[in-house]
């Protein structure tokens, strides 16, 4: 079921398509009778709202280019439709005044081409081997990209020059005058030829960037001054950057760290940060690093690309994951192909153990969760007016399971309950995904936001002043400034290489520093009584989890981090499952309350929140927190550096093996770089295919 907000957008959308093919057809019936004021004012409109919806709305005129009705084939015929017209209309004479302009509107076209042509040799150049990011690349010869409209918009360039032709023409039709009608032709072929002269520079020597091959001469060159140590390996769609986004902090405290992406939208993605970051689209780039002082790589997820980089022999691979949960993708048969499994504790150990996909258990190492650090610890039952409750479900999933998200068969009733008790404040944050497969999901998370809504209405009391609103609005100006890039709309990944070298100064420590003082400025700009729908980026679940005093979550790898904090917590089950046999399918559930569909165990679960003496779990959350997360001495951060450590020993025991093997001339086994590049170069021309358009 669509959003209440889809739909009205959805008929404006049909409506701009149906008043474009209704110009169309204006146009043509005036063209034939013909009717000189509705054929102009046809043709007129029809570009006007052409160009408007090319700048406003693409993805709808995307639709038509599937059709091959792009926005070429729509001003062939726009143009068409006017010569045709003035073929109709008396006064014109066909050979001496039609005819040079049939001329010229073909050469127009030509020299649209032409650009085009352009263009793409443009793109070409620009589209370096690698993209870096925090590197100072300068040597690169990196210029600034040339206007967007010339090089990377061809249906923008091709209406916005065609305005004045089709003007000239229009008034040559009312007028009967054709001087209009070369003026307008002489003006939009002035500016396409100029652009297109413009556009060329771009080809000269001093704007064209080095050849790959002295890219990745300097690459290697960069590498042996850098010398790497541990590197941060990813590969992804478009929503999956935030498994990466999670490590960052973690990364950042290794020594002599590196990111190592393949996809090169990816780049910016990545949240920001001062590590260096490295691209390689292809996979034969990719094997400089085999070269290099990298000694491991840490994965936090599996993808299609991983099994390329686990080809090079002088690194070792450990696979990090993204987030820990009873479901069976915590446990994925990939992940024997690393040559260790790190895992957060002794809980995720037994799980590998018991879901016998090959991991053994020599290979698993404990290192906890570094990144669970910001979470602070309980201190004792809620004190104010206010129990907050964070109610963050998980989204659907990919297999159809009703046990996977509370949302559809249980989340009305958890917020119905919670919102029943007047000293309960509600903060709802659904996963991102949510209904993006199963659309009762996104229907009900829509539900329960109207809910919140409708709850707030009922509430009133004093809110925060106008000082707080600044206070916030100051602190979100600082916060995007320290993390976010302001590129020109024409910027190209080169122009982008060249604006992220090397970062100044320790940003890092400004951003944590600036996001604390934001959080502290966004609950703040709240009442205390007024529930909360956080769906935004900001504030981030870990802030939501230091605002709250019990979780209400499905199975997920939230609860486990919850538990760092010993609060109370509750897990709904949709599974079908009686409780004990849910229970003892997923232990993370063991030391909370279980909800039912109908939640009838709110009311309890609240009362043992605010009353300690009621809650059963304590030392049960104390004792899963230990298994789930390990130890909390030495700390996390501790237990991974020296994982780091001993995996990098290994990587350094090996080399000194394959040198000894090689100084007895003892060939050592080893993959062909022809062998992967010929394998890898379906993909690649794909990939590249994709880059140029």
């Amino acid at each position: 079921m669509p959003s209440a907000g889809l739909v009205p957008r959805r008929i404006v959308q049909l409506s701009a398509l149906f008043a474009m093919f209704a110009l169309f057809t204006v146009q043509i019936v005036s063209a034939l009778l013909p009717n000189i004021p509705l054929f102009v004012a046809a043709g007129a409109a029809g570009l006007v709202l052409d160009t408007y919806l090319q700048y406003r709305d693409p993805g709808l005129l995307a639709l038509l280019g599937k059709v091959r009705f792009d926005a070429l084939v729509r001003q062939l015929l726009r143009d068409m439709l006017i010569l045709v017209g003035l073929l109709r209309i008396d006064g014109i004479d066909p050979l001496r005044e039609q005819a040079p302009l049939l001329v010229g509107l073909c050469l127009f076209y030509a020299v649209h081409f032409a650009c085009q042509g352009v263009s793409v040799l443009v793109r070409r150049t620009r589209t370096l081997p690698i993209v870096t990011r925090n590197i100072d690349a300068s040597a690169l010869r990196l210029t600034a990209a040339p206007p967007r409209i010339l090089a990377r918009r061809q249906a923008h360039r091709l209406l916005t020059f065609s305005l004045p032709i089709t003007a000239g023409l229009l008034t040559t039709a009312a007028t009967k005058d054709a001087t209009w009608g070369g003026l307008g032709l002489g003006f939009g072929l002035t500016l396409l030829v100029g652009g297109t002269a413009y556009l060329a520079t771009w080809l000269l020597p001093k704007k064209r960037a080095r050849s790959e091959q002295q890219v990745m001469e300097w690459l290697d060159a960069w590498l042996e001054r850098y010398q790497p140590t541990v590197a941060m390996y990813f590969s992804g769609g478009t929503t999956s950057a935030y498994q990466a986004n999670m490590w960052l902090s973690t990364l950042s405290q290794l020594d002599k760290p590196l990111i190592v992406l393949r996809e090169r939208f990816m780049v910016q993605k990545i949240d920001a940060t001062d590590v260096p970051i490295i691209c390689f689209p292809k996979v034969a780039t990719m094997f400089s690093l085999e070269n290099s002082t990298l000694k491991m790589m840490l994965h936090p997820a599996n993808a299609a690309k991983t099994s390329q980089v686990l080809r090079i022999p002088t690194i070792k691979h450990a696979f990090i994951n993204h987030g820990e949960s009873d479901k069976l993708s915590s446990c994925n048969p990939y992940a024997k192909a690393y040559d260790e499994v790190w895992v957060a504790g002794p809980a995720a150990r037994e799980r590998y153990a018991l879901a016998e996909v090959g991991v053994e258990d020599k290979d698993i190492v404990e290192v906890g969760r570094p990144q669970l650090a910001p979470i602070r610890p309980y201190a004792g039952p809620p004190t104010g007016t206010y129990t907050t409750v964070l109610y963050a479900p998980t989204w659907e999933g990919w297999d159809g399971n009703p046990g996977n998200t509370s949302v559809v068969l249980a989340g009305e009733n958890i917020v119905r309950a919670l919102l029943a008790d007047d000293k309960v404040r509600l903060l709802y944050k659904p996963h991102p995904m949510t209904g993006s497969v199963d659309p009762r999901a996104g229907a009900a998370n829509e539900r329960i936001k109207a809910m919140i809504r409708e709850a707030n209405t009922k509430r009133s009391g004093a809110r925060p002043g106008a000082d707080a609103a600044e206070e916030l609005a100051r602190r979100t100006a600082e916060l995007d400034r320290l993390t976010s890039t302001s590129f020109r709309s024409s910027a190209d990944e080169m122009e982008r290489m060249l604006l992220q070298g090397t970062p100044s100064g320790d940003r890092e420590a400004a951003i944590a520093e600036a996001t604390l003082a934001w959080e502290k400025a966004y609950w703040a700009s709240f009442p205390e009584w007024e529930h909360l729908i956080v769906t935004e980026a900001r504030p981030a679940i870990f802030a939501c989890f230091n605002a709250s005093d019990l979780l209400i979550s499905d199975v997920s790898s939230v609860v486990s981090d919850w538990l760092s904090s010993e609060k109370p917590y509750a897990v709904g089950n949709t599974s079908g499952l009686p409780e004990a046999a849910f229970r003892a399918a997923f232990p993370t559930v063991s030391a909370g309350v279980v909800i039912a569909p109908d939640a009838r165990e709110v009311p309890g679960l609240l009362d043992a929140v605010r009353d300690p003496e009621k809650d059963h779990f304590t030392k049960a959350r104390a004792d899963l927190k230990e298994q789930l997360l390990g130890p909390s001495d030495p700390p996390s951060i501790v237990r991974f550096g020296a994982a780091v450590r001993t995996l990098c020993a290994k990587a350094d025991d090996r080399r000194v093996r394959m040198e000894s093997r090689l100084a007895n001339e003892i060939p050592s086994p080893r993959e062909s770089r022809d062998e992967v590049t010929v394998e890898g170069e379906a993909s690649e021309a794909a990939e590249d295919a994709e880059a140029l358009r």
